[in-house]
């Protein structure tokens, strides 16, 4: 053995490795600085999957980059000479690797969180049954007193965050076609004239959309309402009303729940009886409706899409989806246009479109909605967020109005 296969055996030695298979083992350098005790945090090493076959059986493969050198770590440590200087290895690669690996222990691995104590509220007004033009204003008003109520009871037990929530939910200038404070609570929120209304737009939340975040959900829709009222200022004939509808128990981001359809299954029938509801709800004649879905919502939508025909839905659009649970538009089994949108800054992009069967269970949410094989009309979102598709001025703001209205052609597409 040479003096220099002697040192490279000794280095490592160092690192807790035997020379036996030394090919098929990083680097020493590497492996103390993302493993040893002592170094700085680096980048590991590259999975098996990703190594080129040749470096299995050749050990002068280049290891990865790392931002601290070797020498930091290890003075005797004697840098090889190279004509070209190392390349970062890119950040997007371990950005989906690691939400990857969050989201599905997730989903496999229970977390224990703390639960939130059971907040005290009154029961859901009790309203006239089936609900009418008419009755309204007086389904409003007593929506509005069950809201106060529950903010009194909040206030007393403690919580000011839900009592805050649930007082501007009692403001006389809201429209809540339903209210139940109970538990992470439920609301469906009218913006504008529904009775008069000829075109409506339905908004389906999220994961983490309760009682206590609720006025984000609240913007979006005011902010939609109102560039639908600017678009239709010129249309006498056109007549727009939202609605911001919580009518689920929407999953947390970080749950065991939120890659399962589980809580969309349960949300879709009451999806599509709240549409049903709608079209009685409408003078003289029913209203076209646009589903419009963000996020985890999208899978509520899907679930809910095949029992839609024939009630007026004229349109599905998928905002922020991290997948529906099918595999093809056409799967939805809906005579609705599906539409589908991702900003250029939505982490949404770095969940893996997977489905599979795990421990009795589905995990994953199945094809990418803006993916060419599934089959939807993609529409241009522009460059924002994963919260950002209501935002005032965006390209998506724009073109979910232009959805809504019906003007299809003046939609721009992605």
């Amino acid at each position: 053995m040479t003096g220099e296969q002697e040192r490279a055996a000794s280095k490592h030695r160092s690192c807790g490795q035997s020379s036996a298979g030394i090919d098929e083992l990083p680097s020493c350098g590497q492996s103390c600085r993302w493993g040893g005790t002592g170094g700085r945090s680096g980048t590991p090493p590259a999975r098996a999957s990703e190594t080129p076959r040749a470096s299995r059986t050749h050990p002068a493969a280049p290891a990865p980059v790392s931002d601290t050198h070797p020498a930091d770590t290890n003075p005797s440590f004697t840098a090889p000479v190279s004509a070209t200087p190392p390349k970062r290895r890119p950040t997007r690669r371990w950005r989906r690797t690691t939400l990857a690996a969050l989201l599905l222990a997730a989903v496999v691995l229970p977390l224990s969180a703390a639960t939130r104590p059971r907040i005290p509220a009154p029961l859901p007004a009790a309203l006239p049954a089936p609900l009418t033009p008419a009755a309204l204003a007086t389904a409003y008003e007593a929506n509005r007193e069950d809201a106060a109520e529950a903010a009194r009871m909040a206030a007393a037990d403690g919580d000011v965050s839900r009592a805050a929530a649930d007082r501007a939910l009692a403001s006389p200038s809201r429209r809540l076609l339903r209210f139940d404070a109970r538990g992470d609570g439920q609301v469906t929120e009218v913006f504008g004239d529904l009775t008069h209304a000829t075109r409506i737009a339905v908004l389906v939340p999220g994961s983490d959309t309760t009682l206590d975040t609720y006025a984000r959900f609240h913007t979006a829709a005011e902010s939609l309402y109102r560039r639908l009222a600017q678009e239709t200022r010129e249309q006498p004939g056109t007549r727009t009303a939202v609605i911001a509808w919580l009518g689920y128990r929407t999953p947390a981001t970080i749950s065991t729940t939120v890659l399962t359809p589980g809580r969309a299954g349960q949300a879709g029938p009451h999806l599509r009886e709240f549409i049903r509801e709608l079209r009685t709800l409408t003078a003289p004649g029913p209203a076209a409706v646009a589903l419009l879905c963000h996020s985890y919502g999208t899978v509520v939508c899907a679930r809910a899409a095949p029992a839609l025909t024939g009630l007026g839905v004229t349109d599905i659009a998928l905002v922020g989806s991290p997948g529906t649970g099918a595999d093809s538009a056409a799967d939805l089994h809906t005579s609705a246009r599906i539409w589908a949108a991702r900003g250029a800054d939505d982490w949404i992009a770095e969940v893996p479109h997977l489905r599979a069967g795990l421990f009795g269970t589905t995990v994953g949410l199945g094809a990418d909605p803006v993916s060419a094989s599934f089959g939807a009309r993609v529409f241009a979102a522009g460059p924002g967020g994963h919260s950002d598709y209501f935002t005032p001025g965006s390209a998506s703001l724009a073109n979910l109005a232009r959805i809504v209205l019906g003007e299809t052609t003046e939609v721009t597409r992605a």
